[in-house]
């Protein structure tokens, strides 16, 4: 084998193209199309390579051309080479056009996200450490499609939500406190009103109200005692937690302070049935990408295993 020319002899790279490009079609007119020339362009071209290199490269027969020995043995190297450059070259140019996915949108009250839903994306994002997840926590009624809602989750009655919404799961209310506070569990449902109330300002939803659970002498007992009021469901939750008094709780929505200690139930829940308040998923008129197909099943999944630990 010769010596190698070095990199400032090699001052015929665009002649090669064409050289190249005649080979593959062995057309002077196709080549010319594919690179967007004239043919007299091209033609001229293979002619300075072929003075560069010295020798013939093509045989030009009329309507014909063919290699020469020496133009078939440049041909088969020069092919190799430019089309390992095009694949690297055309990898590069779409991994830096490609759009970086869009995360999956998900839009949840500020108490169901906080209680219910934060606490589970980190065994999601385990599962699926390449999709990009957005909360968006509001208590304002949005506009799920007008404002990129993939995925909603909602809290009404079967009544005020679209047909095609799925329920995934119901809402029981049960009386629940701190350990600390050395209540004890009554199944008769009568509560022992040692400690402030802890009330959430939601006068709609007589249920999550303690005038609902408690008659007119045992609620005038408790004022003395003092009430707490919130306007955020999570920070209710949070100051029962902390020993400040008993909330009504959401049992759905707590189960995981039961299972651990953090809360215990003082009396049996009360669940709304089947025509009450509910917790729904609202799928995006749009449709769902890939992702968030996958974040709808693992949503699915979780609501599941919520039902069936609220009937256990």
């Amino acid at each position: 084998m010769g010596k190698s020319l070095s990199l400032s002899r090699l001052a015929f790279l665009d002649q090669l193209r064409g050289f190249v490009a005649v080979g593959r079609h062995m057309s002077i007119t196709l080549a010319a199309d594919e690179l967007c020339l004239s043919q007299s362009a091209v033609s001229r071209q293979i002619q300075a390579l072929e003075q560069q290199l010295g020798i013939a490269l093509l045989v030009r027969g009329y309507r014909s051309i063919a290699f020469t020995a020496e133009g078939e043995r440049l041909f088969r190297s020069a092919d190799a080479a430019l089309q390992q450059l095009q694949d690297i070259a055309g990898d590069i140019l779409a991994q830096s056009q490609a759009k970086p996915a869009r995360p999956v949108t998900i839009s949840a009250s500020i108490g169901l996200t906080g209680l219910w839903l934060l606490p589970r994306l980190n065994a999601f994002q385990k599962l699926h450490p390449s999709i990009d997840v957005r909360i968006s926590a509001n208590n304002k009624i949005i506009d799920q499609n007008k404002d990129g809602i993939d995925l909603a989750l909602r809290y009404t009655n079967a009544k005020s939500v679209p047909a095609d919404a799925i329920r995934l799961f119901d809402e029981t209310i049960v009386p629940v406190a701190h350990p600390s506070l050395g209540m004890k569990y009554k199944k008769n449902g009568k509560l022992a009103l040692q400690s402030p109330l802890l009330e959430f300002e939601e006068s709609k939803k007589d249920w999550l109200s303690w005038h609902d659970w408690l008659s007119k002498e045992d609620m005038q007992a408790a004022r003395a005692r003092g009430i707490l009021h919130f306007n955020q469901y999570d920070q209710l939750i949070q100051a029962a937690v902390a020993g400040q008094g008993i909330a009504l709780g959401r049992l759905e929505l707590i189960q995981d302070f039961i299972a651990d200690g953090r809360l215990m139930a003082l009396t049996p829940g009360k669940s709304q049935g089947e025509h009450g308040f509910a917790y729904w998923l609202l799928v995006a008129d749009a449709g769902l990408s890939v992702d968030a197909l996958q974040v709808k099943d693992w949503l699915l999944s979780e609501a599941s295993k919520t039902r069936a630990q609220a009937s256990g």
